[in-house]
């Protein structure tokens, strides 16, 4: 698993640095969790989970200051000593110099935050589970289409790139062309990016590389969206038997996620970008509970047993 650096994490969350002296950009977070060591600051250290960011909030402080000064000093000592990634105070909290003085002795950030407890944990939380999720790159476009993220697959020169810049012309979002990168964040989400060196690129043949967000401003373009279908465009296949009703979903794979997918058979005078338009609408249908093949499945068989009475 790739790794955070403290500096990411202090930049990212606003926090105030009180040991400016420590190298933080070598420091790296690998764990998406955070903890509050209130059964450490007693002297409780079993299963406790050291690789996490340690956050200090409004009742260890108030535990804290109850116990005598030499007590004190032991427990963070034990506390500082596990080697954990750095020490957070919320509600900008501020430790007392000895407190700093031993996170400089063994090398551990010490931060502040403005933030609540909970507020701040929440947001580390979210965030880190974001950087540190798995993730893969695969050769594909990712556009948001009335909301809806729609990953467009397929051979090198089918026409992805095409379908995208007509999309966006009809007012969608480009999020990346060429090389999506997609992230694991939960076991029901996959968020897909563009890498930085690519961003709000797309490469059309024949013309060269085209600034998406340049021509079309910003509103046409995005960071980052979850994935929620798959449109995999093919050569036509005469012999092949395509799906035309689609009562039954079809699905594909990534991380272990599972995500609807349609194959789409590419002629010349398709449309396509009226195709991933009118695929994107009809799931969202079937997210709302409309599902227009069930809809004529069901007026058919009403319709055979009429005749049957008949």
């Amino acid at each position: 698993m790739h790794g955070v650096a403290i500096t990411d994490l202090i930049e990212k969350m606003s926090l105030r640095n009180l040991t400016p002296e420590i190298d933080a950009e070598k420091i790296v977070l690998s764990h998406p969790d955070v903890n509050r060591p209130a059964l450490q600051l007693t002297g409780f250290f079993d299963h406790f989970d050291n690789e996490r960011v340690q956050i200090i909030g409004y009742v260890e402080q108030e535990y804290i200051n109850q116990m005598g000064k030499e007590i004190k000093l032991e427990m963070y000592d034990k506390l500082l000593a596990c080697q954990i990634p750095c020490l957070v105070y919320s509600r900008s909290q501020v430790p007392d110099e000895d407190v700093l003085a031993l996170c400089n002795h063994y090398g551990v950030p010490c931060l502040v935050s403005d933030k609540t407890t909970s507020d701040l944990m929440a947001e580390i939380i979210r965030w880190l589970k974001v950087k540190l999720a798995p993730c893969i790159s695969i050769h594909g476009v990712l556009v948001d289409v009335y909301g809806e993220g729609v990953l467009i697959m397929g051979e090198s020169g089918i026409g992805k790139s095409e379908a995208a810049l007509e999309l966006i012309k009809r007012g969608h979002r480009l999020v990346t062309d060429d090389v999506v990168e997609i992230r694991k964040v939960s076991d029901a989400t996959l968020i897909g990016s563009a890498p930085e060196i690519t961003k709000h690129f797309i490469e059309l043949r024949g013309i060269g590389i085209v600034d998406v967000k340049t021509l079309f401003g910003v509103e046409s373009v995005k960071d980052t969206q979850a994935i929620d279908m798959v449109i995999k465009l093919e050569d036509w296949d005469r012999d092949k038997e395509y799906d035309r009703l689609g009562i039954e979903d079809q699905y594909t794979e990534f991380l272990g996620n599972r995500v609807v997918c349609h194959s789409i058979p590419v002629r010349p005078g398709r449309n396509l970008a009226i195709i991933v338009e009118s695929a994107a609408v009809n799931y969202r249908q079937k997210k709302m509970g409309y599902n227009a093949a069930q809809e004529l499945y069901n007026r058919v068989q009403a319709n055979l047993s009429r005749k049957q009475d008949d």
